[in-house]
């Protein structure tokens, strides 16, 4: 099978994946099947690269819960800049960190979250996505989810950095994930390779971090009714 075979029956897979009517770990959970089936020593590439981020505790210095959540200032998909503290003024805020715009699960994520940010909205709580893309892709990362809520993009994933989530991805995956179609490079407009580690910060209007799910198996996400119950109880 050539590499625009695989490409295209990737995307196909995505898209039936994202549509189920079933919980989001379902649904990432389906999509990691096909990518395993489609391209199994892909698959296996990439558990060996989630072990190697297990064993060098890759997120653990994240913020953890009771601790303030470090300020920011990123651009969103129109490129204005947006703080911390405007987002806190809104209300409780869930923070989520995706790998961007190419990455297939980051997407399903984002459908997920856009389908219940409603749920939370009238109670001022909200969702806010963190990518480090470029302001264009960013703009299609939203715009594909149709979500409610900002995408903010972190160049050079130079927040992700200060939190302790940024990792290089390694020259033998950047092959392979290149000729499935997915290179970051081109959205984040730098060949350094580095990404987040996927991570989910729930935090109060006091600024301070009242939930977090951080997980280098960027397969696996922060559940939507673990968000959502997080948000309805942070102050």
């Amino acid at each position: 099978m050539t590499d625009a075979n695989v490409s295209n029956r990737l995307e196909e897979a995505f898209v039936r994946c994202r549509d189920l009517d079933v919980p989001l770990a379902d649904r990432l959970q389906a999509f990691a099947n096909e990518v395993r089936r489609l391209g199994p020593h892909f698959q296996a590439a990439v558990d060996a690269l989630v072990s190697r981020l297990a064993q060098s505790s890759a997120g653990a210095t994240a913020p953890q819960v009771g601790e303030p959540m470090p300020a920011f200032v990123l651009p969103d998909e129109q490129r204005r800049l947006v703080r911390l503290e405007d987002l806190l003024d809104e209300g409780p805020v869930a923070l989520a960190f995706h790998r961007g715009h190419w990455c297939p699960y980051c997407r399903i994520n984002i459908d997920a979250l856009a389908r219940v940010e409603k749920k939370v909205a009238p109670d001022r709580r909200h969702i806010a996505a963190i990518v480090p893309d470029r302001q264009k892709f960013a703009m299609w990362l939203k715009s594909d989810a149709k979500a409610p809520f900002p995408v903010l993009t972190d160049m050079d994933n130079g927040y992700a950095m200060t939190l302790g989530l940024a990792f290089y991805v390694g020259d033998g995956l950047k092959q392979m994930m290149v000729s499935s179609g997915w290179d970051p490079s081109v959205s984040q407009g730098t060949d350094n390779w580095m990404l987040p580690v996927p991570a989910t910060f729930i935090v109060g209007t006091d600024g301070i971090v009242r939930a977090r799910f951080v997980d280098p198996d960027y397969r696996v996400r922060m559940a939507t009714e673990d968000m959502l119950a997080a948000l309805r109880s942070a102050t």
